[in-house]
């Protein structure tokens, strides 16, 4: 038997990953774990609702693909049943629809079935149970999302949560109902957090794998089926009435048969992470609300992150109920079916440490470390991804977030170490425009020209030849290095100039080698000095060498002479014995 996958089902492609803290920003329940400017997946904090693969620009969070769990069931042999999302439309156009079910039965799926069966039986099963009890307000259970956020973040609102299975677990259930106990059915929808839904208890051996639209268009790639080339033909089952609405805020009332005209106040419809908190926060026994239907995904599942297509969200709204039009005349309406086949029960899901768990002392020294301490310099102003400073703090001891992260802080920490390397530089630094006045200088070019704020705003003709900066200006070169001598300053100059093209502007860098110069001339006279000495001492060894030759020479004259004189004198002894 195969069994659930346990790997992460939202995390970060790190090399993606450019530290812009967007999805934290759009994170409803901030699970970004940031550390060493990586924007990491806390699992255990996560909801899968997906809404930071939607919003990362650099698509550096994506999600689990479990196309070789599908690929599996089909190798292995297996009855494989597909569940196919009312959402499909937004996916498909008109002719592809006419064609996919003949693609997956191309994949090896036996049996293609629509989920909106799954979702008329629990929309006609919600609205009983809430006619049945009026003492507070029901929450629809279709988006797995919302249940992760309420067990994990809201658990005093589980008992709110009518005990009803979502459409996908619905249909699966009267698929083996209706195919076989040993049927495996595949979900194929717009949401990520459908395969967070498989680790439910309820759900084990119910659906067998979840894919998303993405995941579907990746498989029949990776076969090389094309849409185009397949036979038309029919799902194996035919729309529910009303049902292909699903997908669109508020579809579960409308499947249901209510009256939803936007006045009824006993029916609420919520889409988008930020509705469905602030309405969480607010309900109560005392709400007016009979029946909530929210949903984490702005204008509901056609928005979900596991949708591959290359239309606008109205564009697939349009094609929504253009389905629902044309499959009109072949639609039907299920009878209702038995009240076990839809049950789900909820329990409170660990999301790790609360921010209770955090003391005063802990956030005050946090804040401290950013400059923070007094109320007034807490900005709140959200760059870093959360709603304020103390927030921020909190994520901090935590471990969730980086002292680093706060924009305005590190602005100010990179403002003063510039100021100091600014100030305190021997080197002269100076700023002009585009026109060439003259913007900023630090104290040592200053001191070089004996000059003072009053020239900021001047010409910078006002202290030197314009020329050098001209030519930056009209575009000749980006970049300068030379060397010029101030004479109404005294002052030997080597100067650094750049055009920053993108701030209008120049800046220069003044190195003063007038002190150099001088130097070096005292190097040269040295250096002229020890020369003229060592010619004389040279000139003093030539003689002295000279002369030691010359008496050298007088030496071995007269040692010569001395030798002939004893071998003669040895000569005359032989021929003349005593």
């Amino acid at each position: 038997m195969l069994e659930t996958p346990k790997p992460q089902i939202v995390f970060t492609l790190t090399a993606r990953c450019r530290d812009c803290y967007r999805c934290l920003r759009a994170c409803p329940v901030k699970a970004i774990r940031m550390q060493n400017g990586q924007a990491y997946v806390d699992e255990k904090r996560c909801i899968s609702c997906g809404t930071c693969i939607r919003e990362c620009p650099q698509e550096a969070k994506t999600f689990r693909s479990d196309i070789n769990i599908a690929q599996h069931l089909v190798d292995e042999g297996h009855f494989v049943a597909a569940s196919i999302a009312p959402s499909f439309p937004a996916v498909f156009n008109k002719w592809q629809r006419s064609r996919l079910a003949s693609a997956l039965r191309a994949l090896g799926i036996r049996y293609v079935g629509q989920t909106s069966h799954g979702a008329y039986q629990i929309s006609l099963e919600s609205q009983r149970l809430a006619k049945a009890d009026t003492t507070k307000p029901h929450i629809t259970t279709a988006c797995p999302a919302l249940i992760n956020y309420i067990e994990k973040y809201k658990p005093e609102l589980i008992d709110y949560l009518l005990p009803v299975a979502s459409p996908m677990v619905a249909h699966a259930r009267l698929l083996k109902e209706k195919l076989g106990k040993d049927v495996k059915v595949i979900f194929i929808g717009p949401c990520v957090a459908k395969k967070s839904e498989l680790n439910r208890p309820d759900v084990a051996g119910v659906v067998d794998c979840v894919l998303t639209f993405r995941e579907l268009n990746a498989w029949l790639d990776q076969k090389n089926i094309d849409l185009s080339m397949c036979e038309e033909s029919n799902f194996d089952e035919k729309p529910v009435h009303n049902a292909q609405l699903y997908p669109l805020p508020g579809g579960l009332i409308k499947t249901a048969g209510l009256d939803d005209d936007g006045l009824n106040l006993s029916l609420l419809r919520v889409d988008s992470p930020q509705g469905v908190r602030e309405l969480l926060n607010g309900i109560g026994e005392g709400s007016e609300h009979a029946l909530i239907e929210p949903l984490f995904c702005s204008q509901g599942c056609i928005n979900g992150p596991g949708i591959d297509s290359g239309k606008n969200l109205f564009e697939r709204r349009q094609e929504i109920i253009e389905y629902t039009t044309e499959s009109a005349a072949v639609s039907i309406i299920p009878d209702p079916v038995e009240s076990d086949l839809l049950k789900a029960a909820f329990n409170r899901n660990d999301s790790g440490p609360a921010p209770d768990s955090v003391t005063e002392q802990q956030i005050e020294e946090i804040l401290a470390r950013t400059g923070k301490q007094d109320p007034e310099q807490q900005l709140n102003c959200g760059a870093c991804g959360y709603d304020s400073c103390r927030e921020k703090a909190i994520a901090v001891a935590l471990g969730m977030a980086e002292p680093e992260m706060c924009i305005p802080y590190m602005r100010r920490l990179a403002e003063r170490r510039t100021d100091q390397i600014f100030s305190t530089t021997p080197n002269g630094v100076l700023m002009l425009d585009d026109e060439l006045n003259i913007l900023g200088m630090n104290p040592a070019f200053k001191k070089f020209f004996s000059c003072s704020d009053v020239i900021l705003g001047r010409h910078i003709s006002y202290l030197m030849d314009p020329a050098p900066f001209e030519k930056l200006i009209s575009g000749v070169t980006e970049t300068l290095d030379i060397t010029v001598l101030h004479r109404p300053y005294n002052l030997l100059c080597r100067e650094l100039l750049y055009m920053l093209k993108e701030e209008k502007q120049i800046v220069g860098i003044f190195i003063n080698i007038t002190s150099q110069q001088e130097h070096e001339k005292k190097l040269r006279e040295i250096r002229s000095q020890t020369v003229e000495q060592a010619n004389e001492l040279l000139e003093h060894q030539i003689k002295m060498a000279q002369n030691i030759a010359q008496f050298l020479g007088e030496s071995t004259a007269r040692g010569e002479e001395l030798v002939r004189k004893l071998m003669s004198l040895s000569e005359g002894d032989e021929t003349n014995p005593r």
